[in-house]
Formats: structure tokens, sequence, C-alpha cells
């Protein structure tokens, strides 16, 4: 492809509501311009980078046996409704009506569509497992989207969905899914993380997903650096402290004024013990009413697994005016010793001696709990929100390093989540029906190439990985008007076609240090400059750009050494 007769808009400043790299570079570099808040029009360089990935994608999904569709993206409220999520899901939802006033809605996924496709088609546990994928666009109405197309409204998708007559075959399925996703994220040349997950609103029960490391992600990840351990930080588990045993463990409950003493902070000071000592008491709302959790001062509740271990629908803290109507307790001296609501303790609390909590009065605290002899807890479990420098759960050797991530890909057990509700059924061997068990994988195929300049640029722009970049091979002529240099390179551009490579020739009339600048902000992995100097001496210059790397093949040998270079990359 020659420079002039592609479509490339290149700027030399930054949009001004460009925070993070991969947003300012693919603006600067003509890939994407945004024609609506969270909405991007894909111009022709950031086209061929989307394809590559989705290339990518195709291949290994069909690897392990999936099926490509295309599925309509405007789908019926009916479907929705019937799976329960109509209304659960929220306002990220587009929701509007035809002209027949028939609700619809603009697909944020396709759970809905895929089930109800498969459950009018596949009767038998003969036709199981089946697995099929999409390649297409989605819409979420995101509250606030930002980074580009990083966090975008509407955003290009892989989605996969797999039916299956048993657990087995649906775990089978998870795992070789599981391996594809690696390996794609390995083609696309990034560094990534698999970590246990959440399954947030799309509900499920097993689910992991695939981060790639870098201080612009929006999430936190968490992993052992001795073992293979890595979770989301909403999910990874908590190994417990050991009890002080050596707390006096027989001292009565007292209570004690602590006037406009509320934070752990405060009451520690005042109290002169530590935060360690003090039993942190936050109330919940959720859908099964209101709750309590229960951990160290120097700790913090994670609401996830709150949430999970409780099995609610929904959970956040409980609003102060609802608080307020219950005369049994006091806002900021909330305390578990006779507490009405049900009670959840982390699992550090039961080891708790001589601590110290609110006595649901104002101004007042009470000293000498004992938490195996005065607390009455619902469930002791691990809901503490893990942090650097935690040890491992897996490993007796490694801690917590936690780093921010940006989350690329994500798969589910479904189970019958979809399939009971909806009556996606099949008979079994024994002519019985039974409703199909399901798996959901996702990929942003956007976010890949976004998060790949997240993890790959500098100061002079994109650093692309070869696999994904939108040309392998950039050649600058030192002088276009020399008809020698004119003549050379268009020789080894043809030559560089003629092995398969994907070159671009910068053809314009334009003076070298702009080409230069253009090739180094566009990331092209391989530049080739040939001039009047690299002419005589019979070499042409050849420039790595991760790395900055030069090297000067003999012009004859170049198409072959640059090929060679390209295998490195």
């Amino acid at each position: 492809m020659r420079f002039s007769q592609l479509f490339i808009p290149t700027l030399k400043d930054s949009p001004t509501d460009a925070d993070v790299a991969s947003h300012k570079y693919m603006i600067r570099a003509g890939m994407i311009r945004q024609i609506a808040a969270g909405i991007y029009s894909v111009l022709p360089l950031g086209l061929r980078t989307l394809r590559k990935i989705e290339n990518i994608i195709r291949e290994e999904m069909n690897r392990v046996g999936a099926q490509e569709v295309f599925l309509p993206s405007v789908q019926p409220a009916e479907l929705w409704k019937e799976s329960g999520r109509w209304e659960f899901y929220g306002k990220e939802l587009l929701r509007f009506k035809d002209r027949h006033e028939r609700e619809f809605c603009y697909g944020p996924t396709h759970e809905e569509v895929i089930t109800d496709m498969v459950r009018k088609e596949i009767k038998s546990y003969r036709q199981l497992p089946v697995a099929f994928y999409q390649i297409q666009t989605k819409f979420r109405d995101e509250v606030r989207p930002r980074f580009g197309i990083m966090r975008g409204r509407e955003f290009m998708m892989k989605d996969a969905y797999s039916f299956h007559a048993d657990e087995a075959s649906v775990d089978k399925t998870y795992d070789d899914m599981a391996a594809a996703y690696s390996r794609i994220f390995e083609r696309c040349g990034l560094e990534y993380k698999k970590v246990e997950a959440d399954t947030g609103s799309i509900g499920g029960a097993r689910s992991h997903e695939f981060h790639v490391l870098a201080d612009s992600g929006e999430d936190q990840i968490g992993f052992c650096d001795a073992c293979e351990y890595a979770s989301n930080i909403e999910l990874a588990e908590c190994r417990p402290d050991a009890p002080d045993n050596g707390a006096q463990t027989d001292t009565p409950i007292q209570e004690v004024e602590t006037p406009g003493k509320k934070s752990v902070e405060e009451v520690s000071a005042f109290l002169s013990v530590k935060p360690r000592q003090i039993i942190k008491t936050i109330l919940f709302e959720s859908d099964q009413g209101i709750i309590a959790g229960l951990c160290r001062g120097d700790r913090e509740i994670n609401p996830i697994k709150l949430k999970n271990h409780i099995g609610c629908e929904w959970l956040h803290p409980a609003p102060e005016a609802i608080l307020s109507k219950d005369e049994s307790i006091h806002c900021g001296y909330v305390g578990p010793v006779g507490l009405k609501y049900p009670i959840y303790a982390d699992l550090e609390v039961p080891g708790m001696a001589n601590a110290v909590a609110g006595a649901n009065k104002a101004d007042a605290h009470l000293t000498g709990i004992q938490a195996n002899r005065d607390l009455k807890a619902t469930q002791m479990v691990d809901i503490r929100l893990a942090k650097e420098g935690d040890p491992c759960p897996k490993c007796d050797s490694g801690s917590l390093k936690v780093k921010r991530g940006i989350e690329l890909g994500h798969i589910f057990v479904l189970g019958k989540k979809y399939s009971s509700a909806m009556k996606a059924q099949f008979l079994d061997p024994n002519g019985k029906e039974q409703a199909m068990v399901m798996g959901c994988y996702g990929i942003g195929v956007g976010r890949t190439a976004a998060a790949a300049i997240e993890q790959r640029h500098d100061e002079k722009g994109i650093c692309w990985p070869r696999s994904i970049a939108p040309f392998e091979v950039i050649l600058l002529p030192a002088n276009h008007k020399d008809d020698a240099t004119r003549e050379a390179i268009e020789k080894l551009y043809k030559d560089l076609l003629a092995q398969g490579i994907d070159a671009l020739l910068d053809d314009r009339p334009e003076r070298l240090g702009v080409k230069f600048k253009d090739s180094e902000l566009l990331g092209i992995p391989v530049q080739v400059v040939i001039g009047p100097k690299t002419l005589e001496a019979g070499v042409a210059e050849v420039k790595i750009r991760s790395t900055g790397a030069v090297s000067t093949p003999n012009l004859s040998s170049a198409p072959q050494q640059i090929q060679e270079i390209l295998q490195t990359l």
C-alpha cells in the first residue's frame, strides 16, 4: 500500500479529552474519530489492526470447534423479559420502540438471542455439545464513557456461547476456550494474566478474566509472586492472620464514652488501641434486607465477596436515611453486640480478643469484647478485601502483588441460568427433558488494540506488535526527488510484497523528518530508509521501532534480512 493512497489524517497535538496513551495515539495516528460520547468511527488504519485481531480470534475459535454466526443487534424485549434481565440490567441497556410500539433493545450481549436460536433447533443430546461465536457491534450506555475505544458505549466484541448436556462437557469446553484465549493474547503480542473473576450481571458459576497489566487499567489484579495464582482483587482470597494468643480473653465488656469519635482512626487514637483491635461493623442494604459485615479495623470489607456469600441479587452500603429510623442503633457507633441484623463476620474476627466496637448508641463504644464469647454471627466467611503484601492463599512462600489491569476477555460457566428460564431443553438418553448447560466467552476486539498501545508505546507514539500492526514494514525514501532512490525503494517494496510482507511505502512529497515522525507515531514495527548515501554504500538502513536497533543489510539481501527480523518480533 502507498501512503499517498491511504486516508491517514495524522495530528501533531493530542486531543484535550484524551487521558490515556491509547486514546491519544489512536486519534493522533488517524485510526479513530469520535462522532458522539463513547461512539467512534474507525478509519482505514485502525480497521486494518482490528481486522488482524479478528482473524487471530477466528483462527483460534475455529481451532476449538466453535462455529461462526452473525446475530441481530436489535433484540425484542420479550426475550429479555423471559430471561428476567429486562428490568435487572439497568440503564446500560438501550431500549426503544419500533413504529408498532413494540419494545426492543440494542444488544449489549447475546445470551437471550443465542439461547432462543438453539432451543428452536436442538432437541437431542446427540446434537450436543455445540459452540457458536460472532464478532459484532455491541452497545452499552455507559454512564461515563472514557479512554477512547477502551471504554466506549459502542464497541466491537467477539462473543461465543456453548451448549452442553452436562457439567463435565461444559468444563471441557471452558478449559479449551481458556487455552484458546491464552493463544489469542500471546499471538497479539500481549503480556497478560488469567485471573479468577466475578460473574457480574451475566451470572453463572465458574469465571475467569484475561487482563493486560497496565497503569491505565481500571481493575486491580492480585497475583502471587511465587506461584500462578491470580485473581481480580474483588475476588482474591485472603488467608487470615493468626489470632493474638497473648491477649487477655476474660475481660468483661465495658461501655466507654467516645464523644464524637466515629472512625477507626479516631477511636484508635482516643482509646489508645491498635486499629486491628477494633471490630469494624458495616451495615448493607440488599434485596434480602439489612445485613451486617464485620472485619478488623485495619481491614476493608469486600462487598462483592459478601454479596456472593449471601447469594443476593444486589447489595450496597445502607443509606443513613434508612438506618436513622432504627432506634436500636446509632449511625457512626454501630457494633455487633446485640445487633438484630444478620451478621457475616470475616474469618479473622472470631480470633479477636479484648476487642472494641460501637455500642449502638451515640458517643459510646464497647471494650473487652471476646469475639468467640460475645458475638453471634450468622456466618464466618472470607469477606475482606485483599491488599498487596497479603500472604498468597494458594502457596506458603508467596505474597500478593497488586497491579492495575485492562480486562480484555471474560469467560463464564453459565450453568442453567438462561436455559432454565427460557426452556432451552433437550432429550437425554432416557428420553427425559433436561435444561442445557451453557458457557459464555467474550473478547473486546477494540479493547485488545487499545491495550496493546497501553502496553507498548513511548513518547513518540505507538510500538505495535508485529501480528496486529496495521503494516509490518514502512519504507521511507530519504530523497523523493532522486530517481535512483525512487527506483531502489520501489524495487524493495515490490520484493517485500512478493514475500507476503505487509509493507507501506511512504511516497508522499514530504521532508524526511515529517515521514520519520509519522512513522514513529504510527508504530509500524520495522522502518526501512533508502537514500543517496545508502545507495552509494549499497545498503538499506533498517530500524526496529520498539528497540531502536539499526542494521544495514546489503540491498540485494535486504528482503530476506527484513523477513528474518520480522520473525523475531
